[in-house]
């Protein structure tokens, strides 16, 4: 007996010498890891920062310093309690930190007391977010916040003009906030396209529902994308969720107007989007009643497992030894020999460029090509579910014609209109985005644009716009340069020189993150998620993603492939 309690005796020293150690910590010490009671991150994670509380006797230096680094600490209840600690209480109040996030680096942070009461603060800005949740990269600019100071009753400093919003280091950045996909209708109600957003997790849910439903979409897809929920109708500004991951979204009385299928569509909107916020099932409720409806299907962006190649054998789906070829698409594809192909969602069409330069587009019914675009210098054409392909020559993206089925060329408008050389596009498979790496003023950038169309599906304009980041090294004409729909929200690029090749995994509207494979790789082609990816070298073989290297696959092949999706 006495032994155990000499054994408890020493587990609470210990104890009292970590809660002792918590509670003191030094002002300009870095946020600790650990975990708030209360804290379910809706799924997502259960670490998170505690940043330290103001010392008494601290320098106005070590308020600001301390003030900056609380950004990590938006807290169970998302209102950065110990940030507002380091504020007067005049503003304790008004200070609005969900106004937007600057990504920085920690490292680089500077601080110097220029006067009485006032502290100059230097930092790098990688990102930024915005109020809505929206990511931007920034290149890498030097920015800079004056913060003005004044001793309170008690003599201690604190902070009397802080900014809206928080800092946050770039490595914290994806602990304390989380990406969460806004879900919502391509103009065929066939397709779910996300918008993606950044939240505290302490918040998700209802900062998700609020972004869905009460504010305007991205203003790059704005015009590429609808949503069911009508002008005028929003949603309350808290989002229980039970322990069964049940979310009650209490909605204003303007939705009583709409029809079954609409209500249904919002219901799937919030569903679908609320998912990544440990959200399993949703209740509209109008004052307190619930809504009867139910999720609707959509249209699936996934893509058969199996690459899709053209080899000696023929063209078809490659699984080990044998080759499943595509009934009447196979035959036309293998008539012409290409050198790239798209086969379009339903796989009754297909666009290729030939060995000529020439762009075709392929069909199942006829087992026949159909030469469309014969411009020099073309790059990889793309095909939509409408069997609509897009082709451009590689040094005027202005040119971006959209060939119809029934023999209509579009000339889209404000394709790429700033940008001398473009080296590769391609088209989201809900044919809402269209993807392209391009070259403007000396440098060579991804971007993705909205796709504008009309009732029937024909193309009338590009959006304009988003960059997202560099192609870094590539030289449009002497590099190979790829480009792929990865999923419904990510993009990879292939930029392959003579030693090495480098694979960007781009999500739109997140950060970038990089591979590297040996050099050579040829073209590259997107499947379901990053595992799928496929890369083909110059010697035909063909290469897959296992955790941070690329692993030969198959050899043999003369083209790898890209789908659009599958047949219903």
């Amino acid at each position: 007996m006495t032994r155990a309690r000499g054994i408890l005796a020493l587990i609470l020293a210990l104890c009292a010498v970590v809660v002792t150690g918590c509670a003191g910590f030094p002002t300009s010490a870095p946020p600790e890891y650990g975990l708030e009671n209360g804290n379910t991150g809706n799924g997502s994670s259960n670490v998170v920062f505690i940043p330290n509380r103001p010392q008494p006797g601290a320098t106005p230096q070590q308020i600001v310093e301390g003030f900056i680094d609380a950004g990590s600490g938006p807290g169970v209840a998302g209102d950065w309690a110990v940030a507002r600690e380091f504020l007067a209480p005049s503003v304790r109040d008004e200070w609005r930190p969900e106004a937007g996030v600057v990504v920085d680096e920690r490292g680089e942070r500077d601080y110097v007391e220029t006067g009485e009461g006032v502290v100059d603060f230097a930092f790098d800005v990688v990102a930024t977010v915005d109020d809505r949740g929206a990511y931007e990269r920034a290149e890498l600019a030097p920015g800079s916040q004056t913060f003005q100071l004044a001793q309170q009753n008690d003599g201690e400093w604190r902070i009397t003009d802080a900014p809206d919003g928080v800092w946050l280091d770039q490595e914290q950045f994806p602990t304390v906030f989380q990406r969460y996909p806004l879900m919502y209708f391509d103009p065929s109600w066939q397709y779910l396209v996300p918008d993606i957003r950044w939240f505290p997790v302490s918040k998700s849910a209802v900062s998700i529902t609020t972004a869905l439903v009460n504010q305007p979409r991205s203003e790059w897809l704005a015009d590429s994308v609808t949503t069911a929920f009508p002008p005028g109708v929003t949603a309350a500004p808290t989002v229980p969720v039970d322990d069964d991951g049940v979310a009650e979204v209490a909605l204003s009385e303007g939705m009583l107007g709409a029809n079954r299928e609409a209500v249904d569509r919002m219901l799937t909107q919030l569903e679908e989007s609320l998912r990544a916020a440990g959200v399993s099932e949703v209740v509209m409720t109008v004052d307190s009643t619930p809504i009867d409806a139910e999720v609707v299907a959509v249209r699936t962006t996934r893509v058969p497992a199996a690459p899709l190649v053209l080899t000696d054998e023929g063209f078809g789906f490659l699984t080990g030894d044998e080759l499943d070829k595509i009934p009447g698409l196979s035959a036309a594809v293998e008539a012409v020999q290409p050198v790239s192909v798209q086969v379009a969602p339903e796989h009754d069409f297909a666009a290729a460029r030939l060995a000529s330069g020439d762009v075709a587009r392929m069909s199942a019914a006829t087992g026949e090509a159909e030469l469309l675009d014969t411009r020099a210098g073309l790059v990889d054409p793309s095909i939509d579910g409408y069997g609509v392909v897009w082709s451009v020559p590689r040094d005027d993206p202005s040119a971006l014609h959209a060939y119809l089925r029934d023999g209509g060329v579009v000339v889209v408008p404000d394709a790429w209109s700033e940008a001398t050389a473009i080296a590769a596009m391609a088209l989201s498979r809900d044919g809402t985005r269209i993807a392209a790496v391009v070259t403007a003023g000396g440098r060579t950038m991804l971007s993705v644009a909205g796709i504008v169309r009309n009732a029937d599906g024909v193309p009338e304009r590009l959006a304009t716009p988003l960059q997202l980041t560099p192609v870094v090294g590539a030289v449009v004409g002497a590099n190979t340069l790829g480009v792929t729909w990865i999923d419904d929200a990510s993009i990879g690029v292939l930029s392959s020189g003579e030693g090495e090749s480098t694979v960007i995994e781009q999500v739109v509207g997140a950060p970038t993150s990089e591979s590297r494979a040996a050099g050579g790789m040829a073209s590259i082609a997107g499947g379901t998620g990053v595992s799928s990816l496929r890369l083909r070298a110059d010697d035909g073989t063909l290469y897959v993603k296992r955790g941070t290297t690329w692993q030969p696959t198959a050899t043999g092949t003369l083209v790898l492939a890209t789908q659009q999706g599958s047949p219903q």
